[in-house]
């Protein structure tokens, strides 16, 4: 008798992987911060556009993409975030391919339509000159409101 897949589910590691978080993750959270603290004001997982952004100035057409290094395949070699699994390579390498294609087919999507696009790295968010220069792009296109 064939075995599928599903037969090999490990419970443990299943209920591990339901709680990686699609959204209001850690560092999503850092950068909603910085952003607010700065006085800007945006709107959160815009369901209408392509990718759905992490965070969006609508009035400014601005998407930011808070990608984890890991899932979405972080191609700095200096990033110690986008290891590679040692097990099942030929479930997560497929996997990760996919991943990669979906954002790079969303991003150009939302270019096409007007949008700027911003992907802030998770391991970029160490470094406090990153969220600086991501808080001084946005102000270059968006008011800020006291």
């Amino acid at each position: 008798m064939a075995r599928t897949t599903t037969d090999h589910v490990d419970p443990a590691r299943s209920a591990q992987m339901a709680r990686v978080r699609g959204k209001d993750t850690k560092p999503e959270l850092k950068v909603r911060r910085a952003l607010h603290a700065a006085g800007l004001r945006f709107r959160l997982q815009a369901r209408d556009l392509p990718g759905r952004p992490d965070i969006v100035f609508r009035s400014r057409r601005i998407a930011i993409f808070v990608h984890g290094c890991f899932w979405h395949r972080h191609r700095d070699p200096a990033c110690k975030l986008t290891r590679a699994p040692k097990s099942r390579l030929n479930f997560w390498g497929p996997k990760f391919d996919a991943n990669v294609a979906r954002d790079e087919r969303n991003q150009a999507a939302l270019r096409e339509q007007g949008w700027t696009v911003i992907v802030i790295w998770e391991c970029d968010l160490a470094k406090p000159h990153i969220v600086e220069g991501l808080i001084d792009t946005v102000r270059q296109h968006v008011p800020v409101y006291d």
